[in-house]
Order: C-alpha cells, then sequence, then structure tokens
C-alpha cells in the first residue's frame, strides 16, 4: 500500500490575536480530517469563506495564523510547529491565489535563492537559467520573462504561470495550489492546467492539493479525490464524480453537512 505523504488531523485554526480583531477571531477550521498518498492529486473545493485559503497558509505556516488544535503531518513527522522556510525545505510548495510583487528582485534571482535553499548548496545564475529556459517553455512563456522584477507590473495570468514556473523549477514532495486558476482566461487556464500535468507526469511521486471554487481546472487534472468544505469542515469526500456534482447542484446542496462533523479522511 502507497504511504501517506501528508496527513492532517482535526485541524482547527484561527487568526493570530491582534488589537484589531482582539476579541473576534473564532476558529476558521473546525476540524479538518485529509490524508494524500505520495502521488496523488486532491481537490478541494468550497464556496468563498469556507476556510481555503486559510486552510492553505496554515498548511504553509503562516504566521498570522495559530493552530488551536490537531496535528498536520508529512511523511509521519509532526510539522505543525515549523516556520514556513522550514517546511518549504522538507519538500512543501505553496502557489500563493495572490502572489505578491517584490521590486527590484529579478524573477532569475529568486529562483537562484529559492533553489539553492531548497537543495542545500549554491547554485550558479548560469544553471538556473538554463533551467528556467527548460520550465519556460512548457508553460509557454517568453525567456525574457525571468529578467523582469518578481510579478511587478505582471497580468494576472503571468503570475499565476509565475507560481506554477517556481513549483516546476523547485519539484516538490507536494505542492498545496491557492485557487491557481482565479482570474485566468480560457488560454491562460489551459496552459496552467497543462503545465500543472506535465509537471507531474515528470515527477510521478509529487502529490498536489488543488484548491479551487471551479471544476473547470479539474479537467485538465484529473483528480484522485475531491473533497467539499464548508463553514471550515470537510462535509463530504469522494472521487472525481464529486466536482460534477458541485458544479451542477451548487455548494447550497452540501452545506446541511456543515454541523455535521463530516470528516474528509479516506472511506
Amino acid at each position: 500500500m502507497t504511504s501517506a505523504l501528508f496527513e492532517i488531523q482535526d485541524l482547527h485554526a484561527r487568526p493570530v490575536d491582534t488589537e484589531e480583531n482582539s476579541g473576534t477571531n473564532l476558529d476558521i477550521l473546525r476540524g479538518v480530517d485529509l490524508v494524500i498518498l505520495e502521488g496523488e492529486l486532491h481537490a478541494l473545493m468550497g464556496p468563498n469563506g469556507s476556510g481555503k485559503s486559510t486552510l492553505a497558509n496554515v498548511l504553509m505556516g503562516h504566521p498570522g495564523y495559530e493552530v488551536t488544535r490537531g496535528k498536520i503531518l508529512f511523511r509521519g513527522e509532526d510539522i505543525t510547529g515549523l516556520a514556513p522556510d522550514e517546511r518549504g525545505r522538507l519538500g512543501i510548495f505553496l502557489g500563493f491565489q495572490y502572489p505578491q510583487e517584490i521590486p527590484g528582485v529579478k524573477v532569475l534571482n529568486f529562483m537562484q535563492t529559492a533553489l539553492s535553499r531548497r537543495k542545500g548548496i549554491d547554485l550558479s545564475l548560469l544553471e538556473i537559467r538554463l533551467s528556467l529556459m527548460e520550465k519556460m517553455a512548457m508553460l509557454e512563456m517568453d525567456q525574457s520573462f525571468m529578467d523582469r522584477h518578481l510579478n511587478e507590473g505582471f497580468s494576472g495570468g503571468e503570475k499565476k504561470r509565475n507560481e506554477i514556473l517556481q513549483m516546476a523549477l523547485l519539484e516538490p514532495d507536494l505542492a498545496v495550489l491557492d485557487e491557481t486558476d482565479s482570474g485566468l482566461d480560457v488560454d491562460a487556464l489551459r496552459i496552467v492546467g497543462s503545465g500543472i500535468r506535465s509537471i507531474r507526469e515528470s515527477k510521478p511521486a509529487m502529490s498536489a492539493l488543488v484548491i479551487t471554487h471551479y471544476r473547470r481546472i479539474l479537467e485538465y487534472l484529473e483528480p484522485d479525490r475531491v473533497h467539499v468544505l464548508v463553514a471550515g469542515r470537510i462535509v463530504e469526500s469522494g472521487g472525481p464524480g464529486l466536482a460534477d456534482r458541485v458544479d451542477s447542484q451548487g455548494f447550497d446542496a452540501f452545506r446541511q453537512g456543515a454541523g455535521a462533523g463530516a470528516s474528509g479522511g479516506r472511506t
């Protein structure tokens, strides 16, 4: 039997208490359970406000959130307390819903630093440039892209393709993609979806959790498992056909299970 790469056990989490939200920050995640086996692609679907992006940030150790109960396991080890950079070095990658601009830092230099940290060795700019050229061809990106400042002046589609470019270069063991399809037109969606699929084909052992509102990107990715998140809980899990049900019935059909403590574990 294939071993579990990643496991979430009864995860509860909330924003960190600050002066701005003091006394108002209740748990957003209210008991999430999820198991991802090596090489699997899971899709997590849910309406606005269900906790999808909170989950993505908590899984990567965002300091703006705190885990109030439960555990996050990676290869059987408890990583709940690890910092984001430590999780990254272990092989966990987060593709942001809203990638940040970093003026003055070229894509090439950013990638050199990120991959050197990932591998634990100092890589030259030439090595990174050659690797990027190969990955950019796959994602139909102009090679001049690597000399632009990170996300500065990028279109929405360019920002999302840059996230997938980072994933292609870093070759993580687990990729968490937070609404990578949001804001993409039909052509950009095809490129991003095909790019994710190509990366997984080149590294079959890589697992992924794709977080999305819509079924459309899943047409390119063929998930092994689909989960529906409502009000901070996974209320139903199933095969690819579950995404079709969400598409045809909407999320209202699943809201009645939000208070039932349904589990996203494997059944």
